[in-house]
């Protein structure tokens, strides 16, 4: 039996915890021991080694000496420190949180006296809180060198007991022989505080040395969670990415340590490629917060060759035994997988059946649909929509991902910069139908009505498990008053955008707890805002609502996971938000994408009131126009929805109907102020941004109101029921003129041509965006329009907020007006001359239209004999677009941006929503274990305690 027993007592910082707390609870065990120690030294790391209650209780401990060293000191170099005093037979080795029983150093020592070869005995460490619990029992480790404990946080039964040798152990609390203590140069400060135990047993093992257990040694961890006990506390999840760092750290260091001399500069020159293939792997398998550890770890062990040297020319001056021994302690691959990788938590009930079908869900969906054909039944014959805001898409693929690409815009004399990010999404679109992208279109606008049922269905599962609320919400969503004056007005932004909401509701309520839903959730955001920016001021409020709620009530997890939805969204705006701040116009960022639509509406307390019921425009659901003249009571037909959807507070889940409402509040609050922003022109005309995007969100949470409401009512008396038919017989009547408006002849929507130029500049221009068409129109004052389109059509994905929202003019605008001037004033000149030099092959003086000014006529006719006398100019001929020139005169193509730039920018914004999708692809694990968990978010457990 060992003569003499030298504790060493390492007490580092933990601003959890007050530190003397637990120092006293240490030093009371060390006296309580049944056979105490003969000697013990104190280390004090950090701010607290000068504390006077520290120096008080370290000092009446008896211990031999009590060192202080600095905040960063490591553990292994604290315990290097206190082994400079070291005597005795062996080495115990202590940290503030371990609490020995009192027979545990008794038991330790004989293990360690059982055979002359046993050169470290390791305690069974159990919870301080539940002793019942493993903490460590022995460690090993994989081929690839993963550590792996062999029965962490397993209920301890004694199924363990009968173990003997293993690789290593926890460092905490083992009891190691000097002479092997000073022959292995303790612990390797490489490690970065991991594996420290698992080293020190692999090198004692090299040595001829064995490391045992002593089951019935137990060691208590007030901390279970903490290798090397952080410097600072922290509740958003500090620990978990610096245990990361450090245990990735170890690993590495110690595969290079391990390796075959002719193998470790094969090993080092793999690292970086290692870490490029495992941040994948960390993003597939939703765990992206161990990348910046990955990399952390990866860069550490990279410039540290002076630490592996070291630390191989120790194992080489003392090996005695072959890797080839320690090979049958090592976990293969089968037991790995067996028995230490299911590590599932189960958070929550088990989720019960969806009920698409029985619950009613597909029927809506498939009545949505046959709503849907009857009333947009003609443009299935339509290749192309025209009318309001809608535009031809690009003719092919690539033209359709160049508009979306930053650089030289289709549309201006010289408009640079960003495209829209609703150019990408138009690109997205178009590139499902590749041989016709405009076909995209019509489909949208005939399944929009079941899409939003189908969407608001799944994202009423969020809330409800009741399939008669989930009914009125899918009905109600369908039928939103947004919706409908979107399809018949033709605004395309604004029916995708709907679309998008529910989607993006049913995956951002449950971000906090799935990478999944969070991946998912950041990209359909990327998609809502590029179609409707004015939406960014209410879901920025309500990310910041989630990232405090997520703080408070979730305790800081799945914090990273909500601060993600918006960051992809963040980097794809970066360039706009960069170009709009530089050029002093921030306002221009919520300007709507696309076509500009003037739409003639007021701002007065009539649109407001009107807003606040829903409805984008004071017209109401325009039963007006139908029955010439109504009053007001097609207001009142949505009366029922927002009543049951103000009772929820009241009768159901007061903080699921908190959230649900501050959504509402915050996008009315949206609509209302965006109403009375002018950032657009067309023309001349001043456009306000278009509320109907913000107006589908709050919809969209008035309906989620209430069906809490309806899931809340008793079941008896029948209530639910007669109000949810009540609500939606209601909206239905409502929905009823915009519905037929097409059949009717009343609807903004057309069968559009396939370009808006004629049908010769189109088979010209599809070969790109090299040349441009000078459009001339005469306005009613008499003045002249004018613009340039380059390609084949002013297509839907080639608009620009940069040209249609802009404070004032610029250089371009001022030479195209010059150009102007001396085409339609003389015959003469060099103008076509420099609109050739330009890029522009091509002018086009707009025909008559209805109602023509004679203003209007005048200048359109003075024009058509100048540019008819011009020699420079070949006459194509009229078309239904109006009068077409050719320019005789030599056409440069246009210059375009730098591609180094344009690449740059596009491997950004490419990137980041990369990294989304790869967060948003399921994996085996991620599926079991959102099996595991209520669909239902806010609702309380079974047990009636917590949120689930």
């Amino acid at each position: 039996m060992p003569a003499r027993v030298h504790a060493l007592l390492v007490v580092r910082p933990d601003a959890r915890v007050a530190t003397d707390i637990r120092l006293d609870r240490v030093l009371s065990a060390l006296a309580a021991q049944a056979r105490p120690v003969d000697t013990l030294t104190i280390v004090l790391c950090g701010p607290h080694a000068t504390d006077r209650e520290l120096q008080r209780i370290a000092g009446e401990s008896a211990a031999e000496a009590v060192i202080t060293a600095d905040r960063g000191t490591s553990f292994a170099d604290a315990l290097a420190l206190a082994s400079r005093r070291l005597g005795g037979d062996a080495v115990w080795v202590l940290d503030q949180d371990t609490t020995p029983a009192p027979d545990a150093l008794v038991r330790l020592m004989g293990a360690l006296e059982t055979a002359p070869s046993v050169a470290i005995a390791a305690p069974k460490l159990v919870r301080a809180d539940d002793n019942d619990r493993i903490v460590s029992l022995g460690v090993s480790m994989t081929r690839g060198g993963r550590a792996v404990g062999l029965a962490d946080g397993e209920h301890d039964q004694g199924q363990h007991d009968a173990s003997e040798d293993v690789l290593g152990s926890d460092v905490r609390g083992i009891l190691v022989r000097t002479d092997a203590w000073r022959a292995l140069d303790g612990l390797d400060s490489a490690l970065a505080g991991a594996d420290e135990g698992l080293d020190l047993g692999v090198r004692a093992r090299l040595r001829g040395g064995r490391v045992v257990l002593a089951p019935q040694a137990f060691v208590a961890i007030a901390d279970p969670d903490r290798t090397d006990p952080p410097t600072l506390g922290d509740r958003f999840e500090p620990v978990g990415v610096r245990r990361a760092y450090s245990r990735r750290t170890a690993q590495l260091h110690r595969r290079l340590v391990y390796a075959p001399a002719v193998a470790v500069p094969l090993h080092w020159l793999s690292l970086l490629p290692l870490a490029v293939l495992r941040s994948v792997a960390l993003l597939l398998g939703k765990r992206p917060s161990m990348i910046g550890p990955e990399w952390g770890a990866t860069l550490t062990v990279l410039l540290r060759p002076a630490a592996v040297a070291r630390a191989r020319r120790g194992i080489r001056g003392g090996r005695r035994v072959s890797w080839a021994q320690l090979a049958p302690l090592r976990v293969s691959r089968v037991e790995l997988r067996q028995r230490l990788d299911d590590d599932v938590i189960i958070d929550g009930t088990a989720r019960g059946e969806l009920h698409f079908f029985s619950g009613g869900g597909a029927w809506i969906v498939l009545g949505a649909l046959l709503v849907s054909v009857l009333a947009f039944l003609s443009l299935l014959a339509w290749p192309v929509l025209g009318g309001g805001g809608l535009a031809p898409l690009r003719a092919t693929v690539g033209q359709l991902w160049a508009d979306a690409a930053s650089g030289a815009r289709p549309l201006g004399w010289d408009t640079q910069g960003p495209a829209d990010p609703f150019s990408a999404v138009v690109a997205v679109l178009g590139s499902l139908w590749p041989a016709a992208p405009s076909r995209v279109l019509v489909v949208v606008w005939v399944l929009a009505i079941p899409l939003s049922a189908l969407g608001a269905w799944f994202a009423a599962t969020r809330l409800t498990d009741n399939a008669l609320a989930r009914a009125v919400v899918a009905v109600g969503y369908a039928l939103a008053p947004s919706l409908l004056d979107a399809l018949a007005s033709g605004r395309p932004t604004v029916v995708i955008a709907h679309l998008l909401l529910p989607w993006l509701l049913w995956t951002a309520v449950a971000a906090h707890r799935s990478w999944t839903a969070a991946g998912m959730g950041s990209v359909i955001a990327v998609a809502v805002l590029a179609s409707a920016p004015s939406l960014a001021p209410a879901l920025i409020v309500l990310w910041l609502v989630a990232i405090v709620l997520t703080a408070a009530l979730g305790r800081g997890r799945g914090l990273a996971r909500v601060v993600w939805l918006l960051v992809p969204s963040v980097i794809v705006w970066a360039p706009m938000i960069w170009r709009r701040l530089t050029a002093g116009d921030p306002w221009a960022l919520i300007a709507d994408p696309g076509v500009p639509l003037p739409s003639g509406e007021s701002t007065d307390l009539a649109r407001r009131v009107a807003l606040a019921l829903g409805f984008p425009t004071a017209r109401g659901s325009e039963w007006g126009q139908l029955l010439d003249g109504t009053g007001p009571w097609p207001f009142l037909l949505v009366v029922p929805v927002i009543v049951l959807a103000v009772a929820a507070p009241i009768v159901s889940r007061t903080l699921s109907s908190a959230i649900v409402l501050m959504i509402a509040l915050s996008a009315l609050a949206t609509a209302v102020a965006v109403i009375g922003i002018v950032v657009t022109s067309d023309a001349g005309t001043a456009i306000a941004v278009w509320p109907g995007a913000a107006l589908s969100l709050y919809w969209l949470a008035l309906l989620g109101s209430a069906a809490l409401t309806i899931d809340a009512l008793p079941a008896r008396p029948r209530l639910r029921g007669p109000l949810a038919a009540l609500a939606l017989t209601a909206l239905a009547v409502s929905a009823v003129p915009v519905i037929t408006a097409l059949p009717r002849g009343t609807s903004a929507v057309t069968n559009g041509p396939s370009s808006t130029l004629p049908a010769y500049v189109e088979a010209e221009g599809r070969s790109g965006l090299g040349n441009a068409t000078f459009v001339l129109a005469a306005a009613a004052d008499g003045s002249v329009v004018t613009d340039v389109v380059w390609g084949e059509t002013s297509a839907l994905g080639g608009q620009s907020t940069l040209r249609s929202a802009r404070s004032s003019t610029d250089a371009g605008d001022a030479e195209a007006a010059e150009l102007t001037a001396e085409l339609i004033a003389v015959p003469s000149g060099d103008a076509v001359a420099r609109l050739g030099a330009h890029g522009v092959a091509f002018v086009l003086l707009g025909g008559t239209a209805e109602g023509e000014s004679d203003a209007a006529r005048a200048v359109r006719i003075a024009a058509e004999t100048a540019l008819d006398q011009r020699q420079d100019l070949e006459i194509v001929g009229d078309t239904a677009k109006g009068k077409l020139w050719r320019v005789t005169a030599p056409v440069t193509d246009r210059v375009a941006a730098s591609a180094v730039d344009n690449a740059r920018t596009a491997a950004l914004q490419i990137g980041v929503v990369l990294i989304a999708l790869l967060l948003a692809l399921p994996t085996r694990r991620s599926l079991r274990l959102n099996r595991r968990r209520p669909r239902v978010i806010g609702a309380r457990r079974a047990s009636g305690g917590g949120l689930r």
